[in-house]
């Protein structure tokens, strides 16, 4: 057996790096008995290595090639056009014609063949990298087929592959190319065949696509197939297409492609029973790989062909569970605004803090509400929560119900309890204590206080014991009943009073300037303090240029020798102190906080020193309260002119004053929980230390990449704990290799968008806005901060990408407590994510921003740089 070429038998597991991911898995395929897989072999990477070997200009080429990015086209462009025609003149080595000439003669050089490319980067699990290399059908003769090894080689670096390659962050110097010599099947009918739907995901369901011919009509678009679905066994849907072309192999080689007889155009390409047969080969070639398959066939004398099966990457994972009952999920990330995936590390912390059924999937947690849709009444509670935070989520839930194939409600003495909205008894308790909230404030910073104290001499087991025994603590004043009475107080209040001023007044959103400058908000009042470092520095022009310049996180060092630099640094210093434990995406305890990396700060306090004039901080929440109170005594006069007014005022100016006093609050608990993680996490880096110097972990950081679990493992054994099975020998490699694997699928859960529904059949359910009166060509969203503004729209994925002028409104995927500093320098918020509760939200209403949220693709719908039309009242966007 030669490295150079390899045929489908003699390949093993192992080998991707010799045979790229589609040889491989074709080598797979070959062995699962009953699936026929045309014979063939591969001119290995081994192979293309040599005959690259030392070429100076193919390596330079390349070396230009890894300084460039996806946004030099060009460039690219033309440095990919000089390494094909390279590689197309490259000999290929002697003894790799031998090799291919050999088995060549094995299989019979009088048979037409198939050429495709199986790069190493290709059918990967986590990147499919499809159609990026070039295949070529019906090669008839070994010089032919030669020459088509070099353009297969070539097709490496086609603009499509090289742009592929750098957006999923492959180094082109790793990635080699073998290629596959199959023999040709020249088959009646083909087709692709997924094992999930790849519309819904739903993974009990397969999708079949066929038409007559060989497959490359279909792949390249030529031509429209017959679609058939199947479940469990049985024919669910089928659609035929009139099919007027066929691709055809032409004697002398090649391919063409040829006009269909008009009788047979619109004939059903495979028969039910074949539909099944076909359906049964996927079933047990995906079991064989243990993930749904993406899978090539063709149909010869009724007998199906397999030429090719990948991982299907796009389908998001389906939560965990430990049954095989029917189960719907809802994402956490939608209500937490924070879409993205968590680390290891920060997923266990989460799941810790809370009671919630909770499950894990892509790096998310989502939440299992089956028990509650069982029961109408707990169904109708969690819905109406929902319309509240999320009616898309709601409307998705509401078209499962109604199909009524998923959920079975359970019997009346098993029904799931009813969440409840708050205890009335203790409502009434606090309402007539005007101290509550600053109570409630003041003991959540005793306990971090004394966390913090006693935190600091713990190390080892006793540092594990110390944590969980806070987290203990911690969920004791996140669900504390008077806390919780306090929230849902202010949440009531605001309910009550746009469903009463809409009623009594035809006064819409009338909270939404109720809210305005409300007292003992942390996380508005954590924007407006920016305001006030902005104005420290502003009169120092020398400390503002050095800022323009800042590039690391070493910075305020540096400052003091500036002058005004160590006022600068004293006001940056002391914002930390009270917020630098926040950052963007916060619930994920691993992410960099603000006191980890304050340079992420500069560009806001940079856009506040330009946008803004002295004392905008004091200016706004003055402003906003006087809003707030004209507001208030507008409602209360126009009452008293309607029958019973007098009542309908006392009850309004009660539900006023609740809101006002209750309304701020809400943000406390959170801002709690994120302060007592960054002490957690704190004081775990510092334990990180000890398994560097033990050579457990390569570096400090590595430990995001474990569970809370396994890391108290490792700091008790000096070993890892890894899914149950202790790590006796090669202690230190095994680490690396979990926490390699788990870097990895980070990376690819990151290119994954969360569903807000999925069941445990995979299927994610999406709803729709149900809206009357709505412009031509607007984006809708959920209105939940009223106004109407116009400006540029500035589209950001990232905090630290802000560069704000006046009048920006800011669209971007969700906002959490760490991007609120953004909102004192905007007009108006647009976000893929959110309701009418969430952080964004209720900051968007405190400083008067109208604001539209659940803007499903929001992002790639408005481009950056628009100007934009934002209806904060209705919950529409316009693009001018």
């Amino acid at each position: 057996m030669s490295s150079l070429v390899l045929s489908f038998r003699e390949m093993e597991k192992t080998q991707l790096s010799l045979v790229g991911g589609k040889g491989l898995n074709l080598g797979e395929l070959s062995k699962i008995p009953g699936i026929q897989v045309p014979e063939g072999f591969c001119v290995t990477t081994a192979g293309y290595q040599k005959a690259i070997g030392q070429n100076e200009t193919f390596q330079a080429l390349l070396e230009q090639l890894n300084r460039l990015t996806v946004d030099h086209r060009n460039e690219i462009s033309i440095i990919c056009r000089k390494i094909r025609q390279l590689l197309l003149k490259i000999e290929i080595p002697v003894d790799v014609v031998k090799a291919i000439a050999h088995y060549l003669s094995q299989f019979g050089e009088e048979h037409a063949y198939a050429v495709r490319s199986s790069a190493t980067a290709e059918d990967l699990p986590y990147a499919s990298f499809a159609g990026q290399q070039d295949t070529y059908l019906n090669i008839i003769g070994k010089e032919a087929i030669l020459q088509h090894v070099s353009k297969c080689w070539a097709s490496l670096f086609t603009d499509r592959a090289v742009i592929y390659r750098m957006q999923n962050d492959f180094d082109h110097k790793q990635v080699f190319i073998s290629v596959i010599i199959q023999k040709m099947v020249f088959s009646q009918a083909s087709g692709v065949l997924f094992t999930a739907d790849p519309i819904t995901s739903n993974r009990r369901i397969l999708s079949i696509d066929a038409s007559f011919g060989l497959g490359e009509a279909l792949v390249s678009g030529l031509v429209s197939p017959d679609y058939y679905k199947v479940q469990e066994n049985k024919i669910v849907d089928k659609r035929i297409a009139t099919k007027k072309l066929a691709s055809c192999g032409v004697n002398e080689g090649g391919t063409e492609t040829k006009q269909i007889d008009l009788a047979q155009q619109n004939t059903q390409t495979l028969t039910d029973p074949q539909i099944l047969q076909l359906a049964r080969i996927g079933r047990q070639i995906e079991a064989y790989f243990g993930c749904p398959q993406d899978i090539e066939w063709c149909l010869v004398d009724d007998t199906f062909y397999i030429v090719q099966s990948r991982p299907i990457t796009t389908l998001f994972p389906i939560p965990e569970q430990h049954d095989q009952e029917s189960h719907v999920y809802i994402s956490v990330g939608h209500q937490q605004m924070m879409t993205d995936p968590i680390k290891p590390l920060g997923l266990s912390f989460y799941l810790l803090t809370t009671p919630a059924p909770m499950r894990k999937a892509g790096g998310r947690l989502f939440v299992d509400v089956t028990h509650q849709l069982a029961s109408p009444l707990s169904r109708n509670i969690l819905l109406n929560a929902m319309g509240q935070h999320d009616p898309l989520m709601k409307d998705a839930i509401m078209n499962l119900m109604e199909r009524g194939d998923f959920i079975v409600s359970l019997p009346e003495d098993k029904k799931a309890p009813a969440p409840t909205r708050g205890n009335t008894a203790m409502l009434a308790q606090i309402e007539n204590n005007p101290t509550i909230v600053s109570e409630l404030i003041k003991r959540n910073q005793t306990s971090i206080e004394e966390l913090k104290q006693k935190i600091q001499t713990k190390t080892g087991l006793d540092l594990f014991d110390t944590i969980l025994e806070d987290i203990q603590e911690l969920k004791k004043l996140l669900f504390d009943p008077q806390s919780s009475a306090v929230i849902h107080g202010g949440m009531n209040a605001a309910s009550w009073i746009n469903e009463h001023m809409n009623k009594w007044l035809g006064e819409k959103n009338a909270a939404d300037t109720l809210s305005l400058s409300v007292p003992n908000n942390i996380t508005s009042e954590m924007g407006l303090a920016l305001l006030d470092v902005a104005d420290v520095i502003r009169p120092y022009p020398e400390v503002i240029k050095y800022l323009q310049d800042v590039k690391d996180d070493q910075f305020l060092d540096e400052l003091v020798t500036l002058n005004g630099g160590q006022e600068t640094r004293n006001a940056i210093v002391a914002y930390l102190d009270k917020y630098g434990m926040r950052c963007a995406g916060e619930i994920d305890l691993t992410n960099p906080r603000w006191s980890e990396k304050p340079s992420i700060l500069v560009p806001l306090i940079l856009s506040n020193i330009k946008n803004d004039e002295p004392n905008a901080g004091t200016r706004k929440f003055e402003q906003g309260l006087q809003e707030a109170l004209k507001k208030e005594q507008e409602l209360l006069d126009r009452l008293k002119q309607l029958p019973d007014g007098k009542q309908k005022a006392i009850e309004t100016k009660r539900m006023i004053s609740l809101l006002r006093n209750f309304i701020g609050y809400r943000e406390y608990p959170k801002y709690g929980m994120i302060n007592r993680y960054f002490v957690y996490k704190q004081a775990l880096l510092k334990e990180a230390e000890q398994l560097v110097e033990a050579e457990l972990i390569h570096e400090i950081e590595d430990i995001y990449y474990l569970s809370f679990e396994e890391l108290h493992e490792a700091v008790r054994t000096n070993k890892l704990d890894y899914a149950g099975c202790l790590v006796e020998q090669q202690a230190e490699l095994a680490t690396r290799q979990i926490i390699s694997k788990r870097k990895a699928e980070y990376k690819f859960y990151e290119k994954l968008t969360p569903p807000r529904v999925i069941t445990s059949d995979g299927e994610i359910l999406t709803g729709k806005y149900h809206r009357e009166n709505i412009p031509d060509n607007a984006i809708i969203g959920l209105p939940v901060s009223s106004g109407v503004i116009e400006g540029r729209a500035r589209v950001m994925l990232n905090m630290a990408d802000a560069d704000l002028e006046e009048g920006d409104i800011l669209v971007t995927s969700f906002t959490d407590p760490g991007w609120t500093p953004l909102f004192v320098s905007i007009k108006g918020l647009v976000t893929e994510v959110g309701g009418l509760m969430t952080h964004g939200a209720v900051i968007a209403r405190e400083y008067g921003l109208p604001a539209v949220v659940g803007v499903e693709n929001a992002t790639k719908l408005i481009k950056d740089g628009q100007r934009i039309r934002v209806n904060g009242s209705e919950g529409y966007v316009e693009i001018l």
